[in-house]
């Protein structure tokens, strides 16, 4: 199964995936926070502080206790599905010459 290895949340709610199949993708987070327990994802301050990978997925430790099973995560085979392909935003496209 496809895992996630990493993430960064942005302030608009979207999240840079890293798989680990070596895709990255962007997740259009935003409409979580509209639904159920995912609407305290709607503080970006709470948004932001708390989103990490737990259960080799997105996730966030809104108790901030790092335990798995109090996270709010998300099936990585739907992410994997909901989120568009992109570059690697921490790629450094500057070459420095000596």
């Amino acid at each position: 199964m496809n895992s996630v290895l990493q993430v960064i949340p942005r302030e608009d709610f979207h999240v840079y995936v890293y798989f680990s199949d070596g895709h990255i993708k962007l997740y259009d987070a935003s409409k979580l926070t509209r639904r159920g327990v995912f609407q305290q994802l709607s503080d970006i301050k709470v948004f932001m502080e708390t989103c990490t990978v737990m259960n080799n997925t997105l996730a966030w430790d809104v108790k901030r206790t790092m335990n798995p099973e109090e996270c709010l995560d998300l099936d990585p085979i739907q992410l994997f599905a909901e989120s568009i392909e992109v570059d690697d935003p921490l790629e450094n496209h500057q070459h420095i010459s000596s």
